[in-house]
């Protein structure tokens, strides 16, 4: 499991997980930090994907289903052990529900919340017109990424930083557009609550398609901010602050 996931505070007291999942070509550090924030009732696990961080020297991977399926068999013992949640942002808000689809259809557990970010759905008309963005060449792509903001002007104007960070952002893109194309679900397979965030500044994503997918509360929260509007101090403080108030009234519930 280590393999697979960042942990900074172990909480074996914890009364539920906070499962995070990376934005394309991200790491596990940003949301691993969060469980030192939070407090002891929630545990953090920050997902680790292949080709970065202690994973550097591991091939990407090329579908969905690779990504799904090492996250069931790394997790899927502590899933069943407690209660958790799932937050994901962009490529980590479709990565949260492949996976959660999957655990539904394969093993019939769900999350107490699913907290998605930044991502029109995977079946919405939106996202089936978006460009295939791993196919830009390296110019037009590192264009692309300066009009989204969140990555440090210095860092996208270094070539041997981009070097070695493009590959994994461009593999990530390819998993999720080759994603993009399953269909809307006939009937809602889960029934937690889903909460949905996005940047007021961001380009328009379709995120009430989100709520197809379940017979739970649904919720759509607009911050300050473009695509990574999560990256600021103040929108975390209130991301954190609402994810906690959700996870304990869920604990409440759920016991």
């Amino acid at each position: 499991m280590d393999k697979v996931i960042t942990c900074f505070k172990r909480k074996p007291e914890a009364v539920s997980r906070l499962i995070c999942f990376p934005w394309a070509g991200g790491g596990s550090i940003h949301y691993a930090r969060w469980g030192n924030v939070l407090n002891s009732s929630i545990e953090v696990f920050a997902v680790k994907l292949p080709g970065r961080e202690s994973r550097a020297k591991e091939a990407f991977f090329q579908n969905m289903q690779q990504v799904v399926d090492e996250i069931i068999t790394a997790l899927l013992p502590t899933m069943k052990e407690k209660p958790f949640a799932l937050f994901g942002h962009s490529f980590g808000a479709l990565t949260s529900f492949a996976l959660v689809d999957a655990l539904k259809k394969l093993h019939n557990i769900e999350p107490v919340h699913i907290f998605l970010s930044g991502a029109s759905a995977p079946y919405s008309e939106m996202r089936l017109k978006y460009p295939k963005r791993s196919e830009l060449s390296d110019e037009d792509f590192l264009q692309w990424m300066t009009s989204i903001g969140g990555t440090p002007p210095e860092l996208l104007s270094n070539p041997e930083v981009m070097k070695l960070f493009l590959p994994a952002l461009k593999a990530d893109l390819r998993v999720v557009e080759s994603y993009s194309r399953c269909t809307r679900p006939e009937q809602p397979p889960l029934s937690c609550p889903i909460t949905c965030f996005d940047g007021k500044d961001d380009i328009p994503h379709d995120l009430q398609a989100w709520k197809d997918i379940t017979t739970g509360d649904f919720t759509v929260k607009m911050l300050d901010g473009s695509h990574f509007y999560l990256k600021e101090a103040t929108n975390e403080k209130i991301l954190l602050d609402y994810i906690t108030k959700q996870l304990e009234t869920a604990e409440l519930d759920y016991f």
